[in-house]
Order: structure tokens, then C-alpha cells, then sequence
């Protein structure tokens, strides 16, 4: 049996994780506390992802960074990088897939707890940016794991863009969702059904640490109240 998809799976899945964890806290955070004309739209914009096929997701991003596509020529011309049909565009997918999830749940942890704590730590000479890392995070911690986790799972099985940008290629564009999708194309239904346990067992294994972890965090704020 050949684990490339498992092990490309998590490196694309977690590649795509961390980015969408380190922007969606940033973009999250600024949007959260304003109102301006046009936050409706780019929220709309952020969001959109949710509500496409994934294969108009993909299309869109062959369109944009394939050979002849404004992004994927410019990084072609100066860096000689190429995104389709590589395991990249199987990460952009996924960040692109997965981003609103994260989005969604950093903003209403960011809007959920009492903002007059961060209030008063300013006026008491506390900076912004350690306002940001000793009261905004830990109290956004909750709702920010579990963007976290769910934007895992989510690049983990992206099936629909990947296909689109990145393809099918053994042991470099190959995921998981790939893999039963081809075996099953080719009668190879033994290997498409060893693939589906692995994936069901890591999506059921993800939601269910997840839950235990909400349910032990909720019984402590309990406790202390």
C-alpha cells in the first residue's frame, strides 16, 4: 500500500492550517471592532467560498494562477515557480476552501466577551499589542481552536478545487479525496475503501477531540463560577 496520500494530506492540510490561522486572526480581529461602507461586501467576499461548487472555486483559481493567469505568470516570470499541477496549488485550495470557516469563528469569538476588559487595560497604560496577547487571545482562545481544528478537517478532505488547480499526480498532487475518487474510477474498490476509513476516522477523531475539549473547558468555567 502506498501512504502517500495520508502523509500528503497532513502536509497540505496543516501547511494550509497555519496560514489560514495566522490571516484569518488578523483580518478577523481588524473587522470585528469596525464598521465602515463596503465591511457587508468583503465579508460576503471572505465568506463566498462556503456557498460555491468547489469546482467553480478551482476554476477560478486556474484562472488565476495558471501559466497564463495574472498571479500564476508573475510568479512563473520572477520566480519560476509553477502553482498548477503541484502539491502548492493543492494548498492554496485549501486555504481558500477553509478560510471561511476560520473566519467565521474567529470573528464571533472576537466579538463574544465583555470589550471593556481591553478598555480598561489601556487606560491603564497597557499597549495594544499586549492588550491583544494577554486579554483579546486568551479570552478569543475557544472560538479560535475551534476555527482551527474545523479549518483542518476541511483542507484535509477538499476534493473539488484540488482537482481543478492541482490534478491528479501520484505521490505529488495525490490526497487523500483524490485517491478514493481514482480508485473507485478504476475498480480499485479495496484501496478506495482503505482510504475512506482513514479519512472518516481522522475527520471523526478531529470533531470528537473538539467536543471533548469544549465540553472540559465549559465544566471548568462552571467550577470556577
Amino acid at each position: 500500500m502506498n501512504y502517500s496520500p495520508l502523509i500528503l494530506s497532513l502536509k497540505i492540510a496543516s501547511i494550509s492550517t497555519v496560514i489560514v490561522f495566522i490571516v484569518g486572526l488578523l483580518i478577523s480581529r481588524w473587522l470585528a471592532r469596525r464598521d465602515f461602507f463596503g465591511k457587508t461586501i468583503i465579508e460576503s467576499i471572505i465568506l463566498l467560498p462556503l456557498v460555491l461548487p468547489p469546482t467553480v472555486v478551482g476554476f477560478g483559481l486556474l484562472m488565476l494562477f495558471g501559466k497564463n493567469g495574472p498571479i500564476g505568470s508573475l510568479l512563473l516570470n520572477l520566480f519560476d515557480i509553477q502553482i498548477v499541477f503541484t502539491w502548492l496549488g493543492a494548498v492554496i485550495a485549501a486555504i481558500v476552501v477553509s478560510f471561511p470557516l476560520m473566519y467565521q469563528s474567529a470573528s464571533a469569538a472576537f466579538q463574544k466577551y465583555d470589550h471593556n476588559l481591553e478598555n480598561a487595560a489601556l487606560t491603564m497604560g497597557a499597549s495594544k499589542w499586549r492588550v491583544f496577547w494577554t486579554i483579546s487571545f486568551p479570552l478569543a482562545w475557544p472560538g479560535l481552536l475551534a476555527g482551527l481544528v474545523l479549518s483542518f478537517a476541511r483542507g484535509l478532505g477538499e476534493f473539488g478545487a484540488t482537482l481543478m488547480i492541482a490534478g491528479y499526480i501520484p505521490n505529488k498532487t495525490d490526497t487523500i479525496p483524490m485517491a478514493i475518487y481514482f480508485a473507485v474510477e478504476t475498480g480499485q474498490t479495496d484501496v478506495a475503501k482503505f482510504w475512506v476509513i482513514i479519512i472518516v476516522a481522522l475527520g471523526f477523531s478531529t470533531i470528537m477531540w473538539l467536543n471533548w475539549w469544549s465540553k472540559r473547558n465549559m465544566m471548568k468555567y462552571v467550577t470556577k463560577k
